[in-house]
């Protein structure tokens, strides 16, 4: 990995340290629920040829293809699918509602999403997997393909660095969109906090799983948003759209825990019926402990 990887916020030395021995359980990650199809999540060099891409720092030269930097001047890599190829789409939510922070945190949703995704898209380089990085609100914004290699996996997090919340969601439209720019078998994970109608969401997540994708799902939200601990709030503002409505302190608390609750039982409910892997993160718990249990669950499973 780079030797400047760490001067990037999201990528914090000191939980990469906590997190190195998980670099199997990131691996099971990727393969998942692949195990025993006939595609691997490995992109290699041998078999079928699939494309050509420029060659970046740490991808074996071997590899290179002499023919094109003849033509052309420039070095390419030759890349071949073998019969069981797997790349990573990161699908990071930057909608409004994710710059929300309670009081008492330290992160936005947003910045412990972005802390996540550094984390992910490290491991995976680390284990030279093909990670990319697609950006979310109104519409699709950042669009990197995933490859492979330190280069790479500065210019993800380079991304995530100038990474501000936007405007308003279109969760499901937009997932819509890029299933049908994923054409290829692919790890899916979406990190968002889901605020969307749940039904449409799932119906797009199962778009992933008509193209036989793995989908992984990382709703983040804030503890605030969990329990809604204010008990003198009478007018509310939607941070999307600014809409404000004005009531009776207890009535609001219940009406949104209820609203929360069925929420979340749809989401639940419909993506377990999909087959599609859901993770809720709270923001008070440290990405990297967090992030660190679930790899270590997804392992056991996959074994």
């Amino acid at each position: 990995m780079p030797e400047t990887a760490p001067t990037y916020r999201y990528l914090d030395a000191e939980a990469l340290g906590r997190l190195k021995n998980l670099s199997l359980a990131a691996r099971r990650v990727v393969e998942g629920f692949f195990a025993g199809q006939h595609r691997s999540p490995h992109k290699g060099f041998s078999i079928e040829f699939a494309e050509h891409r420029e060659y970046t720092p740490g991808v074996d030269p071997r590899h290179l293809d002499w023919r094109v930097y003849g033509r052309r001047d420039k070095l390419y890599v030759k890349q071949y699918e073998e019969e069981t190829s797997l790349r990573c789409y990161l699908l990071l939510d930057k909608s409004a509602s994710m710059g929300y922070r309670s009081p008492e945190q330290k992160l936005s949703k947003l910045e412990y999403a972005s802390f996540l995704s550094a984390s992910l898209a490290y491991l995976m380089a680390f284990q030279h997997d093909s990670m990319g990085l697609f950006t979310l609100d109104d519409r699709i914004r950042e669009r990197i393909p995933p490859r492979q290699g330190s280069s790479h996996l500065q210019l993800l997090l380079q991304k995530l660095e100038a990474n501000q919340p936007g405007r308003e969601t279109q969760l499901a439209r937009n997932l819509h969109e890029l299933a049908e720019f994923v054409k290829r078998r692919a790890l899916i994970v979406l990190i968002s906090d889901l605020f969307d109608d749940p039904q449409q969401i799932v119906a797009a997540l199962k778009h992933f799983r008509h193209n036989r994708c793995e989908v992984i799902v990382i709703q983040t939200l804030d503890p605030a948003e969990l329990t809604f601990p204010f008990d003198d709030i009478t007018q509310i503002e939607d941070m999307e759209t600014g809409r404000e409505v004005t009531s009776d302190p207890l009535a609001f608390r219940k009406a949104y825990l209820d609203a929360l609750a069925d929420h979340l039982d749809q989401l639940k409910i419909g993506l377990r019926s999909a087959q599609i892997d859901y993770v809720l993160a709270p923001t008070d718990m440290a990405f990297d402990t967090f992030l660190g249990n679930y790899l270590t669950r997804r392992m056991a499973m996959s074994v």
